[in-house]
């Protein structure tokens, strides 16, 4: 699937949800950082993409950058606010309040 995924890249083909596609498949593969890549590129394109502001976060958290998953996961749940996406809403709620329990114990 990723093969795939970063051929239509090559070709030129560029939108959030090629981005969505393989900042997912990285980051399912284990690959956080290459995921965080792809992931940045589409919440840049869509600001309004409130599952890819959660999977960048898990993405930058995978990396141990907590203070980038905390900024991600903020800004995700402003998305998700601003759509009225409440599932994305809830996950990353929870995600921010177990990092902070994390940081604070």
């Amino acid at each position: 699937m990723l093969e795939g995924l970063e051929k239509m890249l090559a070709k030129g083909v560029d939108n959030p949800l090629l981005r969505f596609g393989l900042g997912k498949g990285y980051l399912d593969a284990g690959e956080a950082a290459r995921a965080a890549v792809h992931l940045r590129r589409c919440v840049e394109q869509d600001p309004k993409y409130s599952a890819a502001w959660k999977l960048l976060g898990k993405a930058l958290q995978a990396e141990g950058n907590l203070d980038g998953a905390r900024a991600a996961w903020a800004d995700g749940l402003a998305a998700a606010q601003a759509h009225g996406d409440k599932q994305a809403e809830k996950e990353m709620t929870v995600f921010l309040r177990k990092l902070d329990k994390a940081q604070n114990s």
